[in-house]
């Protein structure tokens, strides 16, 4: 039960940060035309904008004939007061700050993750799952003195008896099925 906790969770983060990444440096499609400034300034001239919407540098608005554009006003002091002079309808927000909670968050969480997926890694090498991933060199093998010995002389001569045995039939077998080579070829190939 625990490993498929710990496995759905690694899964999640691992979609979590693809979802992020992808989010971040995905194709957005402008659904509004960029406009240059002195072109913004003209069209408010002629009387052809009907309202903006001014976030920090950024003017957002629509035409009158219900286009919506975008374009980045430079400092100009007077761009209000052109605006409402011309008969434009005039919004602002205010500048969007990050909650200090967001930017813990986004500047530390990389940083976090790279720590926990190294912890992961060291507990697995030391040997913190079944095994670890370096088990397969632990040698298994036991000191035997003269005093420690199980197995007495006698049996581990029987024994040997025993495979040379079971040597010797498998060898027998294995002659009775090889087809004998004639003896000319045996003397021209050596």
């Amino acid at each position: 039960m625990n490993n498929i906790v710990k496995n759905i969770a690694i899964w999640l983060i691992v979609a979590l940060v693809l979802m992020t990444v992808f989010n971040q440096f995905g194709v957005k499609k402008a659904a509004e035309t960029q406009v240059v400034y002195s072109q913004f300034i003209d069209e408010v001239k002629q009387g052809r904008i009907a309202k903006v919407t001014i976030d920090g540098r950024v003017l957002r608005g629509e035409t009158r004939d219900g286009k919506p554009f975008n374009t980045y006003a430079p400092s100009d002091p007077w761009l209000v007061s052109d605006l409402l002079k011309n008969g434009v309808i005039v919004a602002a927000k205010p500048d969007e700050e990050p909650s200090l909670l967001m930017n813990i968050f986004v500047s530390w969480f990389p940083m976090l993750l790279l720590i926990g997926v190294w912890v992961f890694f060291m507990r697995q090498m030391q040997g913190g799952g079944k095994g670890g991933a370096f088990s397969f060199g632990k040698s298994k093998a036991r000191l035997l003195d003269e005093n420690n010995n199980q197995i007495p002389f006698a049996d581990l001569v029987r024994r040997i008896a025993d495979m040379e045995e079971i040597f010797f039939n498998t060898a027998c077998v294995f002659n009775k099925t090889v087809p004998l080579i004639p003896v000319k070829m045996f003397h021209t190939a050596f």
